[in-house]
């Protein structure tokens, strides 16, 4: 079954086409790297706008049906920035563990970390993961969080994924 993964990046800026979306292309790159399971992205660029984050992320998981949801931008303090509350108004179960190792992960590389507002939740059978708005932050954010991510894809029914594991290695408990 090929995998479905949605990427949505939240910027004013970009989905108004001011300049070009690097965040959103730098996860599809770097999962490209990493994921040997057949996957299709479904790629969306729009506004920092409560309802329409809430109804994107609602369209990818039930009309979509992704199986993982990757979102860039819009999880910082500013007034603009809505974006894990959309995710918490659409999941059926939060995962605060992601946004916590992600927050520890970027504090060895700069001090704000403590600002972002990561989190993941849990939507039917697909995971949700605010990821931050910069390329370099995604990378440093999403490889301590990978490794979990395809197991827990496995727990909630989604798409099986596979990893290159000379790239990154899933974490999957050994059967007895």
């Amino acid at each position: 079954m090929k995998a479905k993964i949605g990427i949505l990046t939240l910027s004013d800026r970009a989905s108004a086409g001011i300049y070009e979306d690097k965040s959103g292309v730098a996860i599809k790159d770097i999962l490209s790297q990493w994921l040997t399971s057949e996957v299709e992205f479904k790629y969306q660029v729009i506004p920092d706008e409560f309802d329409q984050i809430v109804s994107n992320l609602k369209n990818m998981c039930d009309d979509i049906k992704c199986d993982l949801i990757l979102t860039t931008g819009g999880t910082g303090p500013a007034r603009r920035d809505v974006t894990p509350e959309a995710t918490e108004a659409v999941c059926d179960k939060m995962m605060p563990g992601f946004g916590e190792l992600m927050r520890s992960t970027s504090l060895k590389y700069v001090p704000t970390a403590i600002l972002s507002r990561q989190t993941a939740g849990i939507r039917g059978k697909t995971l949700i993961i605010n990821l931050p708005g910069q390329p370099k932050a995604i990378k440093e954010c999403l490889e301590p969080i990978f490794p979990a991510v395809p197991y827990c894809l496995d727990l909630i029914g989604a798409a099986y994924l596979q990893t290159d594991e000379s790239k990154i290695k899933a974490f999957r408990p050994k059967k007895k």
